[in-house]
């Protein structure tokens, strides 16, 4: 019988679990549950004669990898996968996957959420703006790209993407103008919804050169992740134009600058919660449960990230 370990110090909402049971049983496998651990060394413990692995945000490290000895494929349930080491993985054979999509439309409504949130002060009761007739870039055409934009034009807003991975004709086909660069992209949009992967290329690539750019009043809404953005660059923006707004899905490290010195120009989350709503954690959930069971029962290794 094959073991699945469910490792999450941040755990899936009960449905999810039930669900993902569901489908593990369902195929005849054994589902473990590792929640809410607080010391590496009970992951470690439990990951030691399983055959798979299904984590959030966990950090699957070269550590974890050493002590999971049966261990054949580990699914990130999400789309960043930027906490499994691959390198580690690679070398001892392990298939390593995301589950892209299943959270995409959580994290896209978030992004609004903070706009609207934002630009109507917070709900203090006194006057605010509209999205209605706004410039909106999006800089990356994924998923959430993708999902960003349907909204955006339920909100009346004018679309623009830069995504130099996705065809023009792609882009063309959701009703959104494309542009040729990252910079055209800053310099024509109030609104930059940003959704690139953190990876060597990209990871700080956010700063001063881009935001500069931004017309009057601008706001930087990030749901990827905060090493992308060059935080020295971040406040020197907050710094020379007051009109600049960053809310983000999860805080800066420098946070408390921002809290001291620039009140009511930032929006920040608890905790990183793009993928925080019941839907998005059954989807997620049970897409790592099949897509393990796929790869042991078919050898599919569509999502597989570490190829």
């Amino acid at each position: 019988m094959k073991k699945v370990l469910i490792a999450t110090e941040k755990p899936f909402a009960p449905a999810a679990v039930e669900q993902i049971k569901k489908v593990t049983d369902k195929a005849g496998y054994q589902l473990v549950l590792l929640e809410k651990y607080t010391d590496v060394d009970e992951f470690k413990k439990e990951v030691s004669d399983v055959d798979a692995l299904i984590v959030r945000s966990d950090k699957v490290t070269q550590d974890i990898i050493n002590a999971a000895k049966n261990l054949k494929v580990v699914v990130r349930a999400g789309a960043g996968y930027d906490n499994l080491d691959l390198d580690a993985c690679t070398a001892k054979g392990i298939v390593a996957m995301n589950t892209p999509g299943q959270n995409s439309n959580a994290v896209a409504e978030l992004a609004f959420g903070m706009m609207i949130y934002h630009i109507r002060n917070g709900f203090n009761g006194k006057p605010g703006n509209e999205l209605r007739d706004k410039k909106l870039g999006i800089h990356a055409f994924g998923n959430v790209g993708m999902f960003v934009s349907e909204i955006a034009k339920g909100f009346g807003m004018d679309v623009y993407a830069y995504d130099p991975f996705v065809s023009t004709d792609e882009i063309k086909k959701k009703g959104v103008k494309v542009l040729e660069s990252a910079e055209e992209l800053y310099k024509t949009c109030q609104y930059v919804s940003l959704n690139i992967p953190a990876n060597d290329t990209t990871k700080k690539s956010i700063g001063y050169q881009l935001l500069s750019l931004m017309p009057k009043d601008s706001k930087l809404v990030n749901t990827a992740r905060k090493e992308v953005i060059n935080e020295d660059e971040l406040l020197k923006i907050f710094e020379e134009r007051q009109d600049f707004s960053y809310l983000s899905d999860v805080a800066p490290d420098c946070i408390d600058i921002i809290e001291n010195k620039y009140p009511g120009r930032y929006v920040f989350t608890a905790k990183k919660m793009g993928a925080q709503t019941s839907e998005a954690n059954i989807k997620a959930g049970i897409a790592a449960a099949q897509q393990i069971i796929n790869y042991f029962e078919k050898g599919d290794t569509k999502f597989q990230v570490n190829k």
